[in-house]
């Protein structure tokens, strides 16, 4: 499988858009924003840099010392934009994990902050480009276990497959 820069551009806008979301929940930590403004950068036509990978890193090592739990899954909202683009064009389940991953994190960290995930996961599709769920439909079916990031996973891929942008 091959997956363009053009196809991970639009990933990683949607990834950060659905990550900046959550921003809010991590006012202290300038980390987890860095990481959306190097995906940012990217998808408008930045090129993949050790900078980008680096923001990911950073971020998550935010979400290891994060204060709350919404603020830990916000930061790994924040770490899957950035490392949207460096999705593996590998056949593999694991590589859903990593389209739907920003969006799931951001949905937990309203949920966990006192939200609604089912308002986040609603917006997150809304948003969500043809070209997301072009790429998504291109991959086999994920596993997402039985947790409730694994349910928040479920819903997403599933409606990303089935719905028609």
């Amino acid at each position: 499988m091959e997956l363009s820069l053009d196809e991970l551009r639009v990933l990683t806008s949607w990834a950060a858009a659905c990550a900046a979301r959550v921003l809010p929940l991590i006012p202290d930590d300038p980390r987890p924003a860095a990481a959306i403004a190097a995906a940012r950068e990217f998808a408008s036509g930045g090129p993949r840099t050790r900078g980008l990978r680096a923001a990911a890193w950073e971020a998550l090592a935010a979400a290891g010392s994060a204060s709350t739990p919404a603020a830990s899954a916000a930061a790994r909202a924040a770490v899957g934009a950035a490392g949207a683009a460096y999705l593996h064009p590998l056949a593999s389940p694991h590589q859903v994990k990593h389209i739907v991953g920003p969006a799931q994190q951001a949905a937990l960290a309203c949920e966990l902050a006192g939200g609604s995930a089912e308002a986040e996961l609603e917006w997150a599709l809304s948003q969500a480009p043809e070209g997301v769920r072009e790429t998504l439909r291109r991959f086999p079916p994920g596993r997402p276990g039985k947790t409730r990031l694994g349910e928040l996973h479920r819903r997403l891929e599933t409606a990303l497959r089935s719905a028609q942008g």
